[in-house]
């Protein structure tokens, strides 16, 4: 039997992720970075408000404004959590008041066109998927 190093492990058992398992790491990050607001603070990060911009950092008070509906508690807790995964980075500049800005790491640019497809399907499939939900409701 080979003996197999550290990394050699590492590249074996990536390989036998399966998000479809619980027990999978995969899933938790899954569950992660599907969230709403890690879906649209990724967005916004990456391309703006109407996703039709390139990736640029933003300030904290002008993401609380695109992302209508967050709460400063739930933005800080993303951007947090964001942070600690690696797929955004804060730059604090000494300033009075200090300035905080975030965007996205590499990482999170690898992430950011599958959740801006996300966000740009599910504003244009909105109706559509209405439509269903009512005529189910309706048969029921």
């Amino acid at each position: 039997m080979a003996t197999m190093t550290a990394a050699q492990k590492k590249a074996e058992a990536k390989t036998r992720y399966n998000a479809f398992l619980a027990a999978c790491p995969s899933q938790q990050l899954l569950a992660q970075v599907s969230g709403k607001w890690v879906t649209l603070v990724l967005s916004a990060l990456g391309s703006g408000p109407d996703c039709d911009g390139e990736p640029r950092p933003m300030r904290y008070s002008e993401l609380a404004r695109v992302l209508a509906g967050v709460s400063p508690k739930m933005l800080s807790q993303t951007l947090r959590t964001l942070e600690r995964d690696g797929l955004i980075s804060r730059t604090a500049t000494a300033t009075v008041p200090v300035t905080v800005t975030y965007e996205l790491t590499a990482l999170g640019l690898s992430l950011h066109q599958t959740v801006r497809q996300l966000k740009l399907w599910s504003e244009t499939h909105r109706d559509e998927v209405s439509a269903h939900q009512a005529r189910f409701d309706d048969a029921r």
